[in-house]
């Protein structure tokens, strides 16, 4: 059992630790929590690990049903628990790749309303601004950490190769 949120939610579990499985066995207020039998309580038949496609959609079903619930309600505990699932099951199956660095400068420059002349201070000359922006010279370290800095671009993506294609 977990004391959630200061206390005022109860979260009762059950593991397998053979298996690395966590089962969510009951899910709700402290006050709700006085009045129930752990030991015979089992959410198993309404809130389950996503293992398959069949189960993603049957949650992402679910979900849709309770859209808008209120929080701190049952339903509206029930959507936190579900959206946690398909979140991390969205995050093995269906993995985003970080944009490429060149889209990612374009897409924060289109954001902030800059034109390629507002790089000067970041990137260098015009000629080097062009350079960059048309995949024909890699961005330097020195023009990552101030890219990442005035501009807010994760490092992560600016560090990566950019897509020769994408020109």
């Amino acid at each position: 059992m977990f004391n959630i949120k200061e206390n005022d939610y109860r979260l009762v579990i059950a593991v397998d630790f053979a298996k690395s499985i966590v089962w969510i066995k009951w899910l709700g207020t402290h006050k709700d929590h006085d009045g129930i039998d752990v030991k015979r309580c089992n959410m198993a038949g309404e809130v389950r690990p996503i293992r398959s496609k069949r189960d993603y959609e049957s949650a992402l079903k679910e979900v849709e049903r309770l859209w808008g619930a209120k929080s701190g309600t049952r339903d509206g505990d029930r959507l936190d628990v579900l959206a946690t699932l398909i979140e991390a099951y969205e995050e093995e199956h269906y993995p985003i790749d970080p944009p490429d660095p060149i889209e990612a400068i374009k897409f924060r420059m289109e954001q902030q309303g800059l034109t390629r002349r507002d790089l000067e201070g970041i990137i260098g000359t015009r000629t080097r601004i062009a350079e960059v922006m048309n995949r024909k010279r890699g961005l330097s370290i020195e023009m990552i950490r101030r890219l990442h800095e005035r501009l807010g671009i994760a490092a992560e993506v600016l560090i990566r190769p950019t897509r020769k294609d994408a020109a």
